[in-house]
């Protein structure tokens, strides 16, 4: 469960967002959606995460996205995504998910340029000023800016951030950080990087195939935190070929289709993504059934 003093703790799923066909966001299946992952383990949400393509919402619907969730699973368990191009911008999001009774929020660092480390200091002692907890995200492969563990601990040790969702992909960072940081909490980021994480003693899983196979998800995560490799390690080795889309360009659409083979609402996604390629449906769509064969969905 997650802990009420660092509510990011745990199992906390970034949610894809239903879309109908004509594009529109079907906020009735947004909170079923997250009420369905918090009754099969799921500690909380991240919602206007990348997986919630909130690049490609207005700011009505991003904020109504948040309302929704803090709506159907209450606001201890709902973390949301504030990055935007400008501090003020994002600083302003915190500030919406502050008062729409939010615990803690989830913060890229400035994402229109590559940064320097002296704009990503301004950028999170701006977004603190809302006064909600932050946890960073670092993806270096998106953002071109990396949030490599000497500087996560400098934005530790100004008391600006309090965990980062770590998607860089290197697991040896994580016991740098745990050196550098060891009050700061480590959360799995990529879900191809879970028992490796894990092991090296991740506090938390910011999620994306949960959305899909959420009870499976869960048991995978227990079972690596509490060191049993031998049930994780059989888990990992079965959810593998699905989680390594989570670290694809195509996570989206990857996602959302899998939702819609074990009988969830992924639906379209919203431009510029695509959808996916034939070969990329049939390989995704394989691996998903197999899974469901394997009664793990």
């Amino acid at each position: 469960m997650t802990d009420s003093n660092r509510p990011w703790r745990g199992v906390l799923v970034a949610t894809a967002l239903p879309l109908n066909d004509d594009l529109s966001v079907n906020y009735d299946k947004y909170a079923d959606h997250c009420t369905w992952l918090v009754e099969n383990g799921c500690d909380g949400v991240v919602p206007n995460g990348s997986l919630g393509e909130y690049q490609v919402l207005t700011p009505e619907e991003r904020a109504k996205v948040v309302e929704t969730a803090v709506a159907a699973i209450g606001g201890q368990r709902v973390m949301p995504g504030v990055a935007a191009y400008g501090s003020a911008e994002a600083r302003r999001w915190a500030e919406q998910a502050r008062d729409a009774g939010c615990a803690s929020v989830m913060l890229l660092p400035p994402n229109a340029y590559r940064a320097d480390e002296r704009s990503v200091l301004a950028h999170y002692a701006e977004v603190a000023k809302a006064g909600v907890p932050i946890v960073a995200y670092n993806n270096p492969i998106d953002t071109k800016v990396d949030l490599v563990p000497e500087l996560l601990a400098e934005l530790h040790g100004e008391g600006y951030i309090h965990g980062v969702k770590e998607f860089s992909g290197d697991v040896r960072r994580a016991y740098r950080i745990a050196e550098l940081a060891p009050e700061l909490d480590l959360l799995i980021g990529a879900d191809d990087v879970l028992l490796e994480l894990a092991v090296a003693g991740a506090k938390g899983w910011v999620a994306g195939y949960p959305n899909a196979l959420p009870a499976a998800s869960v048991e995978l995560y227990r079972a690596a935190l509490r060191g049993d490799l031998e049930t994780a390690g059989k888990l990992y080795r079965q959810l593998h070929p699905l989680l390594r889309w989570d670290s694809k360009t195509e996570f989206v659409q990857a996602i959302k289709l899998s939702m819609d083979i074990v009988g969830r609402h992924g639906g379209p996604v919203r431009a510029p993504r695509v959808p996916l390629l034939p070969e990329q449906e049939q390989a995704v769509r394989e691996a998903t059934e197999r899974a469901v064969a394997a009664g793990l969905a």
